[in-house]
């Protein structure tokens, strides 16, 4: 062993000072331990190996005081701001961002270390779940080798200027929002649920992805005074008429086929981006195996997934997958998992609501601290053909001048015997969404191309018309996470798929060539939240489509046809015919959430709506027949991860 004897005076001087100065920033418990070092140090009789003991304590300690100072750095930069931004959290800041808290972004009031959109808290909460704070222009927080949280500043003098805090259970939200009255979905509501919201209680950290699970098990019913063979999705284009023994017959269905499970992993790219990827499914799909009857074997399908790159530096946004289509209202920004949808229990949502899941290319870039949205979707294109009058036969059309006209083929491989349309192109699809201080504003437009071939033997050409429309939404905070008004529309020609009545978007002409149907839909809803236990809600939605047909010799061809025969549509079972292309559906619907169970075990939740629609024929010889339904549903859902 050597002795300290063999250092100089001047560096054991050093030694006490550097052990004194240790010993006061770690902890005053080891004061005794440092006198007694510091008297074999004069001594010159301490072994080299107990002052290494001693410096490994240091070091120990010194970590320990480095985790509690950086705890009080995280507070202190979080206070800072919360003063910068007007003293209160979860209000906008000076320059438009919008500070939310591991508090007020609970999924429902008083849930705490979760994101929500509820009325903010005064004040920043820092649970213990707390792990990461998103930054702006450089300031925030990053995570160390060992997965700590380390502060990152771009100068030693400035002031951190805090965009959010993200609680251990809420990664799935986007924090750069600007406050606008509405927020973003709380997670519990029935339209966050449709859109995809996330849990906040199925969290799993895999070194630096993160996993998220979300969800619902479902059980729903429908009673209505038709039978439509469809459950709780409304296909209203089945809606019978008299003539159908199924008009003048009640119709109870009930199931669970549309439970939801959902996965997202995240992970943090840099400072400034993250990536994401999204996967939603559940069981609406009857393959040929199912039996209603017995098992009930409904087979698991896709409705969500997609990835997604968000980069708060550049303020830009990416996309690509399968998702709801930038058409669909939002309620925030152009956001994913933030679409504006109906609280209603029926799956098919609202008649009249403007929607699809598809896929897409999505870009998007925001301006003016988050308040100023502007995107381009490029997405899957699929025109719905009405071959009304015509032999179609799997998407071969025997035209009356003896050509055939191609618009689809069937499904091959591990695709459903149905057919896919014959495409040239992608639908374009625009939009600006525009977020002030109080509501949320956007504007779309579309481009659609219908295309198919006509041709005879020998010989054939191609054909394309131009499609397209616009419209908007809005939601409106009339007393903000109280009460809103949602207005939404979209019209033009070709585009009648995006609603929720699926009305055709294309006819042919009789020479073949594709024809563009006009359509007009649109949306209005009251939905209130009095506590945070209760939604209630009351839509009205419209869908109506025009009409486009053509002659050629006795034959009568398209869509609407005034020679069309409706003769027969009042008597059952009649034998004179009934045509009766759909001229337009409306709904009328209100219905309510209660949520009787909340804890850590989850939430479970029950559902009642009352429906009333109504659907209008294309006049034809005969006259113009109308029919209507009448529906109660009722719901049941139990959230683990909520």
């Amino acid at each position: 062993m050597l002795s300290l004897r063999f250092l100089s005076p001047t560096t054991l001087r050093r030694v006490r000072n550097w052990l004194f100065v240790g010993t006061v920033l770690a902890s005053g418990t080891a004061v005794g331990p440092w006198t007694s070092l510091a008297h074999a140090a004069d001594d010159e009789s301490a072994s080299l190996d107990a002052l290494e003991r001693q410096m490994a304590r240091i070091q120990a300690e010194q970590r320990e005081l480095q985790k509690t100072m950086l705890s009080m750095q995280k507070q202190i930069a979080a206070h800072r701001a919360a003063l910068t931004h007007g003293g209160k959290a979860g209000t906008p800041t000076t320059s438009g961002h919008h500070v939310l808290t591991a508090r007020n972004a609970a999924t429902a009031p008083g849930t705490e270390n979760t994101l929500h959109s509820g009325e903010p808290e005064t004040g920043i909460s820092f649970g213990g779940d707390t792990t990461a704070m998103d930054t702006h222009a450089g300031h925030g927080m990053r995570h160390a080798s060992d997965g700590s949280i380390q502060p990152v500043f771009s100068g030693a003098n400035e002031k951190p200027e805090v965009d959010a805090v993200i609680g251990h259970r809420a990664e799935d939200i986007i924090s750069r929002i600007a406050e606008n009255g509405v927020g973003p979905h709380a997670r519990e509501t029935a339209g966050a649920q449709a859109a995809g919201a996330l849990g906040d209680h199925g969290v799993f950290h895999m070194g630096p992805v993160t996993l998220i699970l979300g969800g619902f098990l479902d059980a729903s019913t429908v009673l209505e005074n038709r039978h439509i063979a469809s459950g709780t999705f409304n296909y209203w284009q089945a809606m019978p008429y008299p003539n159908e023994s199924r008009y003048h017959t009640n119709n109870f269905e009930g199931s669970a086929r549309y439970s939801r499970i959902s996965l997202m992993a995240r992970g943090n790219v840099d400072a400034h981006s993250t990536i994401s990827g999204f996967y939603e499914m559940d069981f609406g799909a009857g393959a040929d195996t199912t039996d209603a009857y017995e098992s009930n074997s409904y087979a698991f399908r896709m409705r969500q997934l997609y990835l997604a790159y968000d980069n708060g530096d550049l303020n830009f946004h990416f996309l690509a997958g399968q998702a709801w289509s930038m058409l669909t209202p939002g309620r925030i920004g152009i956001i994913p998992r933030q679409e504006s949808l109906p609280e209603t229990i029926e799956s098919s949502m609202l008649a009249g609501q403007t929607w699809a899941r598809q896929l897409q290319f999505r870009f998007v870039k925001d301006f003016l601290q988050h308040r100023l949205w502007l995107g381009l979707s490029i997405e899957n294109s699929a025109t719905l053909y009405d071959t009304t009058g015509f032999t179609n036969n799997a998407g071969a059309v025997t035209l009356p001048n003896g050509k055939t006209a191609t618009i689809s083929s069937n499904g091959t491989g591990l695709t459903n015997d149905a057919p896919f349309s014959n495409e040239i192109a992608p639908d374009v699809i625009a939009k600006v969404a525009w977020d002030p201080s109080w509501g949320h504003y956007e504007a779309e437009g579309i481009l659609h191309f219908p295309h198919d071939r006509v041709a005879s033997v020998g010989e054939g050409r191609n054909h394309t018309a131009i499609a397209g429309g616009g419209g908007g939404s809005m939601v409106l905070p009339v007393v903000p996470h109280k009460v809103e008004v949602r207005l939404a529309g979209l019209a033009g020609v070709g585009i009648g798929r995006y609603g929720s009545v699926l009305l055709p978007d294309a006819t042919l002409k009789s020479t073949g060539e594709p024809v563009p149907i006009p359509s007009v839909q649109a949306t209005g809803g009251v939905i209130a939240h009095p506590n945070p236990l209760i939604d209630v809600y009351g839509y009205f939605g419209y869908q109506a489509a025009g009409r486009r047909y053509s002659n050629y010799g006795d034959g009568s061809y398209g869509y609407g046809n005034p020679n069309y025969s409706n003769a027969g549509c009042e008597v059952e079972l009649s034998t004179l015919g009934c045509t009766a292309n759909t001229r337009s559906v409306m709904e009328a619907t209100i219905g309510a959430w209660y949520r009787f169970f909340k804890g850590k075990y989850g939430t479970v939740e029950a559902g009642a709506q009352l429906a009333y629609s109504r659907r209008d024929a294309w006049k034809g010889q005969g006259g113009a027949p109308d029919t209507s339904m009448s529906q109660i549903f009722l719901d049941f859902r139990y959230l683990p991860f909520q």
